[in-house]
């Protein structure tokens, strides 16, 4: 079958994910033309099972303060160009989406009141994010400003400052520095962030879900805005911040 010769390539070489995300195109593309009267059926049902089911991974992430301490670290030594080491830096103390922190603007950030906002556009689910930005942040932000505070993004390409810099960087980063992709991604921080602000800090775990920007209720079932929980937001990402410095001292 045509359909199958695009996809079996896809499956040999490892890639299932994406076989599986071609076969869900390919479906949409010919339920279109079933309802434009192109043809008679979707043929992609006649793949079913064809292709062996794709097994999600959990991306990797470091969850032992010892050890994010020693990363930390070794974010500070990196010896790449200052807007990625900066973008590096950044992203334990916002535990943004990788893809929110590559197109930060400088129009969303506010150093004086020390605040991100995310447009809904942005974000994952559609919904505007607030960032508070500890005294860490915002003093890393301050010291990128002059290199890259008149353009569009933060951490532009140095390709062209046209664009962010892109969805490989901070991954390719790690790399060098000598983190595998089994031990960390740059979308790890997440996990760090989720586990230890809980495990360590004991913070309370809807404002760790609120500030990670997942879908947060409150008891009467409303889901939370970004103007909620704002005040002690600010403090648990200062609180973290300190932490952070906190572990990059203790070897």
């Amino acid at each position: 079958m045509l359909l199958l010769g695009v996809l079996r390539p896809m499956e040999k070489r490892g890639a299932v994910e994406l076989a599986h995300r071609t076969k869900s195109i390919l479906s949409r593309v010919l339920r279109y033309g079933v309802a434009c009267g192109y043809i008679e059926r979707d043929f992609t049902a006649d793949l079913r099972g064809a292709i062996p089911a794709y097994q999600l991974k959990h991306l990797a992430a470091l969850t032992d303060p010892q050890q994010v301490g020693a990363l930390l670290r070794a974010l500070d030594g990196f010896d790449g160009s200052l807007v990625v080491k900066t973008a590096l830096r950044l992203h334990p103390l916002v535990v943004t989406r990788p893809g929110e922190l590559r197109h930060m603007e400088w129009s969303e950030v506010d150093l004086d009141t020390g605040i991100w906002d995310i447009p809904a556009g942005k974000m994952k689910m559609k919904n505007p994010h607030r960032v508070p930005l500890s005294r860490q942040a915002v003093a890393l932000l301050t010291s990128i400003q002059d290199l890259t505070g008149s353009g569009t993004y933060v951490f532009p390409s140095i390709r062209s400052t046209a664009k962010p810099i892109s969805d490989n960087t901070l991954n390719a980063a790690l790399r060098r520095i000598g983190y595998s992709t089994e031990e960390m991604t740059s979308h790890g921080w997440r996990a760090v962030f989720r586990t230890l602000a809980d495990e360590m800090l004991q913070e309370r775990v809807d404002l760790i879900e609120a500030q990670l920007a997942h879908q947060v209720r409150d008891t009467l079932g409303r889901a939370y805005n970004r103007t909620q929980f704002r005040d002690e937001r600010v403090a648990l990402m200062q609180s973290w911040a300190d932490y952070l410095d906190q572990l990059k001292t203790t070897e």
